[in-house]
């Protein structure tokens, strides 16, 4: 456990809490609005999706490779709601700690930016959703509608994976996600307010497991 990850995981709620006032949490609690039953929420960092799991969730399993995240997110698990089976396991998003088919939903919240293998975790967000299950999904992306920005994200790309936890500046995840299988049949593109202008290019939405 190194000491990087140690003042990573410390500083990341008070460098997301203007995003996060600013719009990103009402649009965390969108995308998982009426999610039920099994739900496996991958990278689940220091628990910022906690507060708006639906109470239709049965089961809830958090994940993250990272234990100062998680050490930080077990310190807030009241916030979610009574009656949930909530599981928390250390796991990279590559190697789920769940059966075939067993999830009826998996949720991702600025996570496809910072692994190193998208195609590796979205057949693995494949394999366990059972078929015709949901994907949930909040991600910045490669600003290809504002040449300038991502121009911007191009030079950065380089440096800024050592600084921010692996994360990469131009990725175009919603093709990841078609790509992988998944019929999209929910996707908004738009400027989150607060973010810092390279990573202010987002898509959110749900995609369902191909039967």
């Amino acid at each position: 456990m190194s000491i990087r990850d140690r003042l990573f995981a410390a500083v990341f709620d008070k460098v997301m809490a203007p995003m996060e006032e600013a719009g990103l949490a009402a649009w965390r609690a969108e995308v998982m609005a009426d999610l039920a039953g099994t739900v496996v929420d991958i990278g689940s960092g220091t628990g910022a999706n906690l507060a708006h799991v639906p109470p239709t969730v049965d089961r809830l399993i958090l994940t993250d490779p990272s234990a100062p995240m998680l050490e930080h997110l077990r310190a807030r698990l009241d916030e979610v709601p009574d009656g949930v089976d909530v599981e928390v396991v250390r796991a990279p998003a590559t190697s789920l700690p769940l059966g075939d088919g067993e999830a009826d939903a998996v949720t991702s919240m600025l996570v496809l930016c910072s692994v190193p293998d998208v195609q590796a975790v979205l057949a693995e967000v494949r394999r366990v959703l059972k078929p015709g299950g949901t994907f949930a999904f909040i991600e910045h992306v490669a600003a290809d509608d504002k040449p300038d920005r991502l121009r911007w994200q191009r030079r950065a790309d380089h440096v800024w994976p050592h600084v921010a936890g692996g994360c990469r500046l131009t990725r175009r995840t919603g093709d990841d996600i078609a790509a992988a299988g998944f019929e999209v049949d929910d996707l908004t593109r738009e400027s989150a307010r607060k973010a810092f202008p390279l990573v202010r290019t987002m898509i959110r939405g749900r995609a369902i497991s191909a039967t």
